[in-house]
């Protein structure tokens, strides 16, 4: 069984690839230049049916980051009911 399976693999083969042309290769050379510049984030199924394209992601974070920019000013430090107390007895 494995003699017959492995003679039909070797007959896939078309005649005019030469082989010895392919020696030499190297796994993964590419690999660290290829996703250098990638920053692939996974998005849920519904949300894809949202934003069908990368743009309309990427509009849609940038309204976010405008939006909480927008709303977020400095913090103030609320003083405890004791300290405030204090501070207008005196």
């Amino acid at each position: 069984m494995r003699k017959a399976l492995s003679r039909a693999m070797k007959d896939d083969l078309r005649p005019e690839y030469d082989l010895t042309k392919l020696k030499g290769g190297v796994r993964g050379k590419y690999y660290q230049r290829a996703i250098a510049g990638t920053n692939l984030i996974l998005v849920d199924p519904e949300l894809a049916k949202v934003f069908p394209d990368a743009d309309s992601v990427n509009r849609a974070l940038r309204v976010l980051r405008d939006a909480a920019g927008a709303t977020a000013g400095p913090s103030k430090r609320f003083r405890s009911g004791a300290a405030r107390r204090k501070r207008t007895a005196a």
